[in-house]
Protein backbone atom coordinates (compact mmCIF):
# COMPACT_ATOMS: atom_id res chain seq x y z
CA UNK A 1 0.00 0.00 0.00
CA UNK A 2 1.12 3.53 -0.31
CA UNK A 3 2.46 5.25 2.64
CA UNK A 4 0.42 8.19 1.85
CA UNK A 5 -3.32 8.34 3.03
CA UNK A 6 -5.59 8.19 -0.07
CA UNK A 7 -9.19 8.26 -1.05
CA UNK A 8 -10.91 7.83 -3.62
CA UNK A 9 -14.83 9.28 -4.08
CA UNK A 10 -17.36 7.86 -6.71
CA UNK A 11 -20.17 10.27 -7.47
CA UNK A 12 -23.25 9.75 -9.17
CA UNK A 13 -24.94 11.71 -11.64
CA UNK A 14 -28.22 11.71 -9.85
CA UNK A 15 -26.69 13.31 -6.99
CA UNK A 16 -24.91 16.37 -9.22
CA UNK A 17 -27.90 16.98 -11.43
CA UNK A 18 -31.85 17.48 -10.58
CA UNK A 19 -33.92 14.89 -12.62
CA UNK A 20 -36.16 17.07 -13.75
CA UNK A 21 -34.37 20.54 -14.65
CA UNK A 22 -31.30 18.52 -15.66
CA UNK A 23 -28.99 21.30 -13.51
CA UNK A 24 -26.81 20.99 -10.85
CA UNK A 25 -26.94 20.93 -7.43
CA UNK A 26 -25.09 23.13 -5.45
CA UNK A 27 -25.81 22.92 -2.38
CA UNK A 28 -24.41 19.10 -2.35
CA UNK A 29 -21.23 19.94 -4.57
CA UNK A 30 -20.50 22.99 -1.46
CA UNK A 31 -20.60 19.99 1.02
CA UNK A 32 -18.95 17.63 -1.04
CA UNK A 33 -16.19 19.98 -1.67
CA UNK A 34 -15.77 21.43 2.06
CA UNK A 35 -15.42 17.77 3.25
CA UNK A 36 -12.98 16.95 0.95
CA UNK A 37 -11.11 20.40 1.56
CA UNK A 38 -10.80 19.27 4.88
CA UNK A 39 -9.23 15.90 4.14
CA UNK A 40 -6.98 17.45 2.31
CA UNK A 41 -5.95 19.62 5.39
CA UNK A 42 -5.54 16.32 7.41
CA UNK A 43 -3.30 15.05 4.97
CA UNK A 44 -5.19 12.84 2.34
CA UNK A 45 -4.72 12.24 -1.13
CA UNK A 46 -8.17 12.54 -3.08
CA UNK A 47 -9.52 11.40 -6.60
CA UNK A 48 -12.92 12.62 -7.62
CA UNK A 49 -14.88 9.62 -9.82
CA UNK A 50 -17.20 12.25 -11.61
CA UNK A 51 -20.80 11.31 -13.19
CA UNK A 52 -23.06 14.47 -13.99
CA UNK A 53 -21.47 15.23 -17.86
CA UNK A 54 -24.21 13.94 -19.67
CA UNK A 55 -27.21 14.45 -17.83
CA UNK A 56 -26.20 18.47 -17.52
CA UNK A 57 -25.57 18.65 -21.21
CA UNK A 58 -28.87 17.56 -22.27
CA UNK A 59 -30.50 20.87 -21.59
CA UNK A 60 -28.04 22.00 -24.38
CA UNK A 61 -28.81 19.53 -27.14
CA UNK A 62 -32.56 19.63 -26.73
CA UNK A 63 -32.68 16.02 -25.34
CA UNK A 64 -34.25 14.00 -21.99
CA UNK A 65 -32.56 11.01 -20.47
CA UNK A 66 -35.50 9.08 -21.97
CA UNK A 67 -34.92 9.75 -25.83
CA UNK A 68 -31.45 10.40 -26.08
CA UNK A 69 -29.58 8.27 -28.65
CA UNK A 70 -26.08 7.25 -28.41
CA UNK A 71 -24.73 10.42 -30.68
CA UNK A 72 -27.27 12.85 -28.60
CA UNK A 73 -25.16 11.59 -25.11
CA UNK A 74 -21.74 12.31 -26.71
CA UNK A 75 -22.92 15.23 -27.78
CA UNK A 76 -24.82 16.33 -24.69
CA UNK A 77 -21.44 15.01 -22.08
CA UNK A 78 -19.26 17.42 -24.48
CA UNK A 79 -21.26 20.53 -23.59
CA UNK A 80 -21.95 18.98 -20.37
CA UNK A 81 -17.87 18.73 -18.97
CA UNK A 82 -17.68 22.38 -19.47
CA UNK A 83 -20.68 23.31 -16.93
CA UNK A 84 -19.70 20.45 -14.57
CA UNK A 85 -15.82 21.34 -14.58
CA UNK A 86 -16.49 24.83 -14.33
CA UNK A 87 -18.52 24.52 -11.38
CA UNK A 88 -16.26 22.40 -9.28
CA UNK A 89 -13.22 24.78 -10.00
CA UNK A 90 -15.46 27.68 -8.82
CA UNK A 91 -16.11 25.85 -5.80
CA UNK A 92 -12.88 23.85 -5.27
CA UNK A 93 -11.01 28.09 -5.45
CA UNK A 94 -13.93 28.87 -2.76
CA UNK A 95 -12.28 25.96 -0.47
CA UNK A 96 -8.81 26.73 -1.30
CA UNK A 97 -7.56 24.38 -3.50
CA UNK A 98 -7.31 23.20 -7.58
CA UNK A 99 -8.40 20.58 -9.74
CA UNK A 100 -7.71 19.04 -13.21
CA UNK A 101 -9.72 16.63 -15.29
CA UNK A 102 -8.36 12.96 -16.76
CA UNK A 103 -11.05 12.02 -19.20
CA UNK A 104 -10.38 8.32 -19.67
CA UNK A 105 -11.62 5.19 -21.78
CA UNK A 106 -11.36 1.51 -21.07
CA UNK A 107 -8.48 1.18 -22.89
CA UNK A 108 -6.53 3.63 -20.68
CA UNK A 109 -7.41 1.08 -17.85
CA UNK A 110 -7.66 -1.97 -19.71
CA UNK A 111 -3.67 -1.91 -21.32
CA UNK A 112 -0.99 -1.75 -19.11
CA UNK A 113 1.39 0.94 -20.59
CA UNK A 114 -1.60 3.82 -21.01
CA UNK A 115 -3.02 2.15 -17.14
CA UNK A 116 0.82 3.38 -15.87
CA UNK A 117 0.96 6.71 -17.69
CA UNK A 118 -2.28 7.59 -15.86
CA UNK A 119 -1.57 6.71 -12.53
CA UNK A 120 2.24 9.04 -13.37
CA UNK A 121 -0.23 11.87 -14.31
CA UNK A 122 -2.46 11.45 -11.17
CA UNK A 123 1.15 11.05 -8.80
CA UNK A 124 2.25 14.14 -10.32
CA UNK A 125 -1.27 16.20 -9.34
CA UNK A 126 -0.41 14.76 -5.98
CA UNK A 127 2.91 16.47 -5.77
CA UNK A 128 1.36 19.82 -6.45
CA UNK A 129 -1.71 19.11 -3.92
CA UNK A 130 -4.17 19.37 -7.11
CA UNK A 131 -7.20 16.84 -7.10
CA UNK A 132 -7.92 14.85 -10.40
CA UNK A 133 -11.55 14.77 -10.95
CA UNK A 134 -11.58 11.40 -13.29
CA UNK A 135 -14.96 10.35 -15.37
CA UNK A 136 -15.26 8.08 -18.60
CA UNK A 137 -14.45 9.90 -22.16
CA UNK A 138 -18.01 9.84 -23.06
CA UNK A 139 -17.94 12.21 -26.08
CA UNK A 140 -15.69 9.26 -28.04
CA UNK A 141 -16.95 6.12 -26.46
CA UNK A 142 -19.07 3.78 -27.75
CA UNK A 143 -21.25 0.84 -26.68
CA UNK A 144 -19.04 -1.56 -27.18
CA UNK A 145 -16.08 0.64 -25.93
CA UNK A 146 -17.20 1.80 -22.90
CA UNK A 147 -16.34 1.14 -19.31
CA UNK A 148 -20.34 1.54 -18.86
CA UNK A 149 -20.23 2.77 -15.24
CA UNK A 150 -17.95 4.45 -13.32
CA UNK A 151 -18.30 2.16 -9.78
CA UNK A 152 -16.22 -0.05 -11.13
CA UNK A 153 -13.64 2.26 -12.83
CA UNK A 154 -13.67 4.41 -9.54
CA UNK A 155 -12.38 0.69 -7.97
CA UNK A 156 -9.59 1.01 -10.94
CA UNK A 157 -8.37 3.96 -9.82
CA UNK A 158 -8.47 2.95 -6.39
CA UNK A 159 -6.29 -0.44 -7.25
CA UNK A 160 -4.36 2.05 -9.62
CA UNK A 161 -3.29 4.93 -6.75
CA UNK A 162 -2.84 1.91 -3.54
CA UNK A 163 -5.84 3.83 -2.15
CA UNK A 164 -7.26 3.29 1.58
CA UNK A 165 -10.77 3.83 0.86
CA UNK A 166 -13.09 3.53 -2.06
CA UNK A 167 -16.17 5.98 -0.90
CA UNK A 168 -19.43 5.52 -3.39
CA UNK A 169 -22.01 8.02 -2.55
CA UNK A 170 -25.43 7.18 -4.11
CA UNK A 171 -29.14 7.80 -3.47
CA UNK A 172 -29.71 5.11 -0.91
CA UNK A 173 -28.25 4.86 2.49
CA UNK A 174 -26.70 1.49 1.75
CA UNK A 175 -26.81 -2.36 0.84
CA UNK A 176 -29.89 -4.50 2.29
CA UNK A 177 -30.57 -8.08 2.11
CA UNK A 178 -33.58 -7.57 0.06
CA UNK A 179 -35.62 -4.63 -2.02
CA UNK A 180 -35.68 -1.66 0.25
CA UNK A 181 -38.91 -1.39 -0.13
CA UNK A 182 -39.99 -4.73 1.62
CA UNK A 183 -41.09 -4.39 5.00
CA UNK A 184 -39.00 -6.83 6.43
CA UNK A 185 -35.60 -5.46 4.47
CA UNK A 186 -32.59 -5.84 6.55
CA UNK A 187 -29.52 -3.19 6.19
CA UNK A 188 -26.07 -4.65 6.00
CA UNK A 189 -23.53 -2.53 7.84
CA UNK A 190 -20.62 -4.97 6.95
CA UNK A 191 -19.38 -7.53 4.75
CA UNK A 192 -16.89 -9.92 3.30
CA UNK A 193 -18.32 -11.55 0.83
CA UNK A 194 -20.44 -10.04 -1.34
CA UNK A 195 -21.45 -12.88 -3.76
CA UNK A 196 -23.76 -13.12 -0.94
CA UNK A 197 -25.98 -10.23 -1.85
CA UNK A 198 -25.65 -10.49 -6.29
CA UNK A 199 -29.22 -11.54 -6.37
CA UNK A 200 -30.67 -8.45 -4.57
CA UNK A 201 -28.94 -5.77 -6.62
CA UNK A 202 -30.95 -5.54 -9.58
CA UNK A 203 -32.40 -1.90 -11.01
CA UNK A 204 -30.30 1.80 -11.46
CA UNK A 205 -30.95 5.19 -11.30
CA UNK A 206 -32.96 7.11 -13.84
CA UNK A 207 -29.71 9.05 -14.67
CA UNK A 208 -27.33 6.98 -14.13
CA UNK A 209 -25.49 3.63 -15.36
CA UNK A 210 -25.04 1.54 -12.29
CA UNK A 211 -27.20 -0.01 -9.60
CA UNK A 212 -26.00 -1.71 -6.81
CA UNK A 213 -24.49 -4.30 -8.64
CA UNK A 214 -21.95 -2.96 -10.04
CA UNK A 215 -21.01 -0.84 -6.25
CA UNK A 216 -20.26 -4.86 -5.23
CA UNK A 217 -17.98 -6.06 -8.34
CA UNK A 218 -16.72 -2.59 -7.69
CA UNK A 219 -16.23 -3.06 -4.30
CA UNK A 220 -15.11 -6.73 -4.87
CA UNK A 221 -12.24 -5.42 -7.14
CA UNK A 222 -11.04 -2.76 -4.22
CA UNK A 223 -11.19 -5.31 -1.34
CA UNK A 224 -8.31 -7.37 -3.71
CA UNK A 225 -6.53 -4.31 -4.21
CA UNK A 226 -6.87 -3.68 -0.26
CA UNK A 227 -9.12 -1.27 -0.12
CA UNK A 228 -12.26 -0.87 1.76
CA UNK A 229 -15.07 0.17 -0.05
CA UNK A 230 -18.19 2.67 1.58
CA UNK A 231 -21.56 2.66 0.32
CA UNK A 232 -23.67 6.12 1.67
CA UNK A 233 -26.39 8.01 0.79
CA UNK A 234 -25.06 11.64 -0.96
CA UNK A 235 -26.79 14.08 1.64
CA UNK A 236 -25.52 17.76 1.14
CA UNK A 237 -23.88 18.30 4.55
CA UNK A 238 -20.62 16.64 5.60
CA UNK A 239 -21.67 14.05 3.10
CA UNK A 240 -18.05 12.37 3.49
CA UNK A 241 -16.70 13.10 6.75
CA UNK A 242 -20.01 11.98 8.56
CA UNK A 243 -19.21 8.27 7.07
CA UNK A 244 -15.44 8.34 7.72
CA UNK A 245 -16.34 9.40 11.41
CA UNK A 246 -18.74 6.22 11.36
CA UNK A 247 -21.94 9.57 12.30
CA UNK A 248 -24.44 7.81 9.68
CA UNK A 249 -25.29 3.97 9.29
CA UNK A 250 -23.50 2.97 5.70
CA UNK A 251 -22.51 -0.19 3.87
CA UNK A 252 -18.61 -1.23 4.18
CA UNK A 253 -17.18 -3.89 2.56
CA UNK A 254 -13.92 -5.31 4.25
CA UNK A 255 -10.52 -5.07 2.49
CA UNK A 256 -9.08 -8.70 1.94
CA UNK A 257 -5.69 -7.87 4.03
CA UNK A 258 -2.83 -7.79 2.42
CA UNK A 259 -3.32 -7.51 -1.56
CA UNK A 260 -1.11 -9.13 -4.05
CA UNK A 261 1.42 -7.10 -5.93
CA UNK A 262 0.40 -4.24 -8.06
CA UNK A 263 0.95 -6.40 -11.68
CA UNK A 264 -1.40 -9.63 -10.22
CA UNK A 265 -3.93 -7.39 -8.93
CA UNK A 266 -4.27 -5.11 -12.49
CA UNK A 267 -4.38 -8.71 -14.33
CA UNK A 268 -7.20 -9.85 -11.93
CA UNK A 269 -9.72 -6.94 -11.76
CA UNK A 270 -11.11 -5.98 -15.24
CA UNK A 271 -13.57 -4.21 -16.70
CA UNK A 272 -14.20 -5.83 -19.49
CA UNK A 273 -13.69 -9.80 -21.27
CA UNK A 274 -11.19 -9.42 -24.17
CA UNK A 275 -11.36 -13.04 -24.70
CA UNK A 276 -11.14 -16.58 -22.80
CA UNK A 277 -10.19 -20.37 -22.86
CA UNK A 278 -11.46 -23.35 -21.55
CA UNK A 279 -9.29 -26.21 -20.69
CA UNK A 280 -9.84 -29.50 -20.21
CA UNK A 281 -10.14 -31.18 -16.94
CA UNK A 282 -7.16 -32.55 -15.60
CA UNK A 283 -5.01 -29.52 -17.08
CA UNK A 284 -7.39 -27.07 -15.17
CA UNK A 285 -6.90 -29.36 -11.82
CA UNK A 286 -3.09 -29.13 -12.42
CA UNK A 287 -3.45 -25.39 -12.87
CA UNK A 288 -5.55 -24.81 -9.59
CA UNK A 289 -3.32 -27.19 -7.57
CA UNK A 290 -0.08 -26.28 -9.05
CA UNK A 291 -0.18 -23.34 -10.94
CA UNK A 292 1.07 -22.27 -14.76
CA UNK A 293 2.04 -22.07 -17.34
CA UNK A 294 -1.18 -23.02 -20.05
CA UNK A 295 0.15 -24.88 -23.08
CA UNK A 296 -1.80 -25.13 -26.38
CA UNK A 297 -2.09 -28.54 -25.68
CA UNK A 298 -4.79 -27.80 -22.55
CA UNK A 299 -7.21 -25.92 -24.45
CA UNK A 300 -10.31 -27.53 -25.90
CA UNK A 301 -11.91 -24.02 -26.81
CA UNK A 302 -11.38 -20.10 -27.54
CA UNK A 303 -13.56 -17.11 -26.87
CA UNK A 304 -13.74 -14.49 -28.62
CA UNK A 305 -11.43 -12.39 -30.86
CA UNK A 306 -8.52 -11.14 -29.04
CA UNK A 307 -4.92 -10.25 -29.06
CA UNK A 308 -1.72 -11.18 -28.49
CA UNK A 309 -1.05 -8.98 -24.72
CA UNK A 310 -4.69 -9.23 -23.96
CA UNK A 311 -6.53 -10.71 -20.70
CA UNK A 312 -8.12 -14.28 -20.67
CA UNK A 313 -10.59 -15.72 -18.87
CA UNK A 314 -9.95 -19.17 -17.99
CA UNK A 315 -12.67 -22.00 -17.30
CA UNK A 316 -12.52 -25.42 -16.80
CA UNK A 317 -14.82 -28.10 -18.32
CA UNK A 318 -17.55 -27.39 -15.27
CA UNK A 319 -17.69 -23.41 -16.50
CA UNK A 320 -15.87 -22.43 -13.29
CA UNK A 321 -13.31 -19.41 -13.62
CA UNK A 322 -10.02 -20.77 -12.41
CA UNK A 323 -7.73 -18.42 -13.58
CA UNK A 324 -6.97 -15.17 -15.51
CA UNK A 325 -3.70 -14.02 -17.62
CA UNK A 326 -1.86 -12.38 -20.56
CA UNK A 327 -1.84 -14.19 -23.49
CA UNK A 328 0.83 -14.55 -25.80
CA UNK A 329 -1.05 -15.13 -28.89
CA UNK A 330 -3.92 -13.71 -30.74
CA UNK A 331 -7.33 -15.93 -30.95
CA UNK A 332 -6.44 -16.95 -34.37
CA UNK A 333 -2.94 -18.18 -33.24
CA UNK A 334 -3.99 -19.58 -30.15
CA UNK A 335 -7.15 -21.96 -31.97
CA UNK A 336 -4.39 -22.79 -34.60
CA UNK A 337 -1.74 -24.42 -31.60
CA UNK A 338 -4.30 -25.70 -30.05
CA UNK A 339 -5.49 -27.91 -32.84
CA UNK A 340 -2.20 -29.44 -33.50
CA UNK A 341 -0.09 -29.57 -29.55
CA UNK A 342 2.58 -32.04 -31.69
CA UNK A 343 3.55 -29.30 -33.75
CA UNK A 344 5.80 -26.50 -32.76
CA UNK A 345 4.94 -22.33 -32.78
CA UNK A 346 7.54 -21.67 -35.78
CA UNK A 347 6.43 -24.59 -38.18
CA UNK A 348 2.67 -23.38 -37.30
CA UNK A 349 3.25 -19.38 -37.41
CA UNK A 350 5.93 -19.19 -39.45
CA UNK A 351 8.22 -17.52 -36.29
CA UNK A 352 9.49 -18.34 -32.95
CA UNK A 353 8.34 -16.94 -29.84
CA UNK A 354 9.89 -16.07 -27.13
CA UNK A 355 7.42 -17.30 -24.96
CA UNK A 356 5.95 -20.69 -25.93
CA UNK A 357 3.52 -21.25 -23.76
CA UNK A 358 -0.36 -19.53 -24.32
CA UNK A 359 -0.07 -18.39 -20.81
CA UNK A 360 3.32 -18.15 -18.81
CA UNK A 361 3.67 -18.77 -15.52
CA UNK A 362 4.69 -15.08 -14.40
CA UNK A 363 1.57 -13.52 -16.56
CA UNK A 364 -1.04 -16.34 -14.67
CA UNK A 365 -2.90 -15.64 -11.94
CA UNK A 366 -5.42 -18.59 -10.43
CA UNK A 367 -8.14 -17.19 -8.75
CA UNK A 368 -9.31 -17.18 -5.18
CA UNK A 369 -12.54 -17.82 -4.17
CA UNK A 370 -13.45 -14.59 -2.87
CA UNK A 371 -13.29 -13.25 -6.82
CA UNK A 372 -16.37 -12.61 -8.37
CA UNK A 373 -16.36 -14.64 -11.73
CA UNK A 374 -17.57 -13.76 -14.96
CA UNK A 375 -20.33 -15.11 -16.57
CA UNK A 376 -19.08 -18.19 -18.86
CA UNK A 377 -18.90 -16.64 -22.56
CA UNK A 378 -21.47 -18.40 -24.72
CA UNK A 379 -20.35 -16.71 -28.03
CA UNK A 380 -18.17 -16.79 -30.81
CA UNK A 381 -17.03 -20.15 -29.35
CA UNK A 382 -14.60 -22.23 -31.42
CA UNK A 383 -13.79 -25.39 -30.58
CA UNK A 384 -10.16 -27.13 -30.90
CA UNK A 385 -11.60 -29.87 -32.18
CA UNK A 386 -14.72 -31.39 -34.12
CA UNK A 387 -15.38 -34.06 -32.14
CA UNK A 388 -15.66 -31.97 -28.82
Amino acid sequence: MSSQKRIVVKIGSSLLAHSKQLTLRYAFMHGLMSDIAQLKSEGYDVVLMSSGAVALGLNTVGKTPEDAGLLDKQAAAACGQLLLLNAYRNVAHEFGFDIAQILVTIGDMEERRRFINTKNTIERLFDHSIMPIVNENDTVTTQELRVGDNDRLAAKVAQMIQADHLIILTSIDGLYDKPPSAPDAKFIEKLEDVSEYLSVTEGTSALGSGGMLTKLQAANMAQHAGCNTIIAEGIMERPLLSVLGNERRHTKCVAFGTPASAWKVWLTNRLQVAGSMTMNQKAADELVANGGPITHADIISVHGHFQKGDILHVYDENDVEIARGLTNFSSDEALLLARHPEAGTAELLGYSAALPDLIASKNLVVLEENHLPWDVPTDELQLVSSSQ
